[in-house]
């Protein structure tokens, strides 16, 4: 009995930690220069649903703002259609509001996509850019985006490279994974 119970509980935790074989689509880019402690990206345009709110902190943005976005890819849109999630979740946390989007999956043009019944949610395609981007792990809150942040701008600095603009959070992974998470901090660049 004391071993089903074992076996159960491991399988939970698998499945938990997101070990299933169903991969989830990511945003495309391409890996233009690797420094040590970050890496220049370039990301071409890309389809994405977005929220605007006034808050001004992970903390205040995440739940309300995946909530809105969530509805619209499970169904509350005028097709009531659902679209598959993707990874990242992008987040612009800045001191006058902030913004929370969702890529939308690759197959689909912006003429495809069902308008959100809600008005929060903005369909719009994000504008090619060069960024740099510093992974870590762990769950992500205000203080850690605050931390690696400033750790990204020092090797900024370090390398001569200007940035533009707020840093910004990306979000890989379902609360309910936990080892192995991936955040990363992205900025733009000035790139030639």
């Amino acid at each position: 009995m004391t071993k089903h119970i074992a076996l159960i509980i491991v399988t939970l935790l698998l499945m938990a930690s997101g070990t299933s074989k169903a991969q989830t689509e990511q945003q495309k880019y391409t890996l233009v220069q690797q420094f040590p402690g970050f890496e220049v990206r370039y990301y071409p345009p890309a389809l994405m649903a977005t929220v605007h709110s006034r808050a001004n902190s992970y903390r205040e943005l995440s739940s309300p703002g995946f909530r809105t976005l969530a509805s619209y890819i499970f169904g509350d849109n005028t097709d009531g259609k659902k679209i598959a999630m993707t990874a990242p979740v992008h987040m612009d946390i800045g001191r006058d509001g902030s913004k929370m989007s969702f890529v939308m999956p690759s197959e689909y043009e912006y003429d495809d996509l069902p308008e959100p019944s809600s008005e929060a949610v903005i369909l719009e395609e994000s504008k090619p850019e060069y960024v740099a981007a510093l992974t870590f792990g762990g769950y992500a809150s205000d203080e850690k985006i605050k931390e690696e942040s400033e750790k990204l701008l020092k090797y900024l600095k370090d390398n001569n490279i200007t940035s533009i603009g707020n840093f910004r959070f990306l979000g890989y992974n379902s609360p309910y994974k936990f080892w192995n998470r991936r955040n990363e901090i992205i900025v733009q660049i000035i790139w030639d």
